[in-house]
């Protein structure tokens, strides 16, 4: 009786981390392409950044002279990358940006 107890013990433990487990591609935050980017012009309202751009994922209350926009991807359990931009603004007219891109954004 204790060896089939241990065996479906050992069975139900071992299912918990059975390689062969589907995981699923995570992506979270704003997609902003470089093409996005372009269409910036110094000088730009932000309503209007927002209209493309959508709307930045962290704001700093306490400096509202800059917006972030950061996106995460993480394929299937493996490494996660990141996007990071960061939006600058000049009495709320659009002044630069500053980007650390992903070679590839993928979606989904």
């Amino acid at each position: 009786m204790q060896k089939l107890t241990a065996l479906i013990l050992t069975l139900i433990l071992s299912g918990c981390a059975f390689p062969g487990v589907y995981k699923i591609n995570v992506q979270q935050g704003n997609i902003v392409t470089d093409e996005e980017l372009t269409k910036l012009n110094e000088g730009m309202p932000r309503n209007q950044v927002h209209a493309l751009l959508g709307s930045p994922l962290m704001l700093n209350p306490a400096d509202l002279s800059r917006e972030y926009y950061v996106y995460t991807f993480q394929r299937r359990g493996g490494d996660i990358e990141e996007q990071r931009i960061i939006v600058y603004y000049d009495d709320d007219r659009f002044s630069h940006y500053e980007a650390q891109l992903l070679e590839e954004t993928p979606a989904y």
